[in-house]
């Protein structure tokens, strides 16, 4: 079972090693964003510490959905995907095998993340920084996972930006990173309870904030897990689709 998967796995890894410019920044990009969201907040009132939890979530959202988006759009513009799906390779050995190739980078570019902005910038936080990298990694599933089953939806990379500010921009707006979930309207607050950076940003800022272990925070970590898995078989059933366009 899944014999396949991690062949599919090196692939992606070797093809994107091998383009130095991506690679370049996946590594460069996050740390020019949070260098410039650290400059933009005033030092004094300690905001960026609150915000910063909510940060990482977003960010860990739309790099692994942006990442794994218009790369797996790439493999099906290149012909690849639809190789693979003549071939004996079966649907799970296809989105196990994606999942793994991209997440090795996204997971790289949220460990750069996480480090640089807990270190570099001196943000306080009162949690575990390995129990902050663990509940990031379930959001990056997650992200992969939507960023590939997006993908079949669209037929140039540009049409794959464009679900930009479908997808991440409302789930920003009511997450709670700019105002609290529990002063919005109630129906935005029904409507944020089946966003899954909703319960990313709640994670994060219990362990945080107010240091609560990867167990106190039990449910937010179901629901991205649920989000996850419920994604991967979404994705496995859109894959027909996205080999058709």
């Amino acid at each position: 079972m899944f014999r396949y998967a991690l062949t599919i796995a090196q692939r992606i890894i070797q093809q994107i090693i091998r383009d130095r410019r991506t690679l370049a920044l996946i590594l460069i990009v996050p740390v020019v964003v949070m260098t410039i969201i650290w400059l933009s907040f005033p030092e004094a009132l300690g905001t960026l510490d609150y915000v910063a939890p909510a940060l990482l979530a977003t960010l860990a959202l739309f790099f692994g959905f942006l990442l794994t988006g218009i790369s797996f759009l790439r493999e099906r513009s290149q012909g690849t995907l639809e190789r693979l799906m003549a071939s004996p390779v079966t649907r799970a050995d296809i989105v196990l095998g994606y999942l793994l190739g991209f997440f090795l980078f996204a997971l790289l570019q949220s460990l750069i993340i996480v480090l640089f902005t807990v270190y570099a910038l001196n943000i306080h936080y009162t949690g575990a920084v390995w129990q902050i990298f663990i509940f990031q990694t379930v959001v990056l599933i997650g992200a992969i996972n939507l960023g590939i089953f997006i993908s079949a939806f669209a037929k140039n990379e540009f049409q794959m930006v464009q679900f930009i500010p479908l997808i991440i921009l409302p789930q920003v707006f009511l997450c709670g990173l700019l105002w609290p979930v529990a002063q919005m309207s109630n129906y935005l607050q029904w409507i944020s309870r089946f966003l899954p950076l909703t319960y990313a940003v709640d994670g994060l800022r219990n362990i945080m904030l107010y240091g609560k272990t990867l167990n106190e925070v039990g449910g937010d970590l179901a629901a991205l897990a649920g989000f996850a898995i419920g994604m991967s078989i979404i994705t496995g059933l859109s894959l027909r689709r996205g080999v058709n366009g």
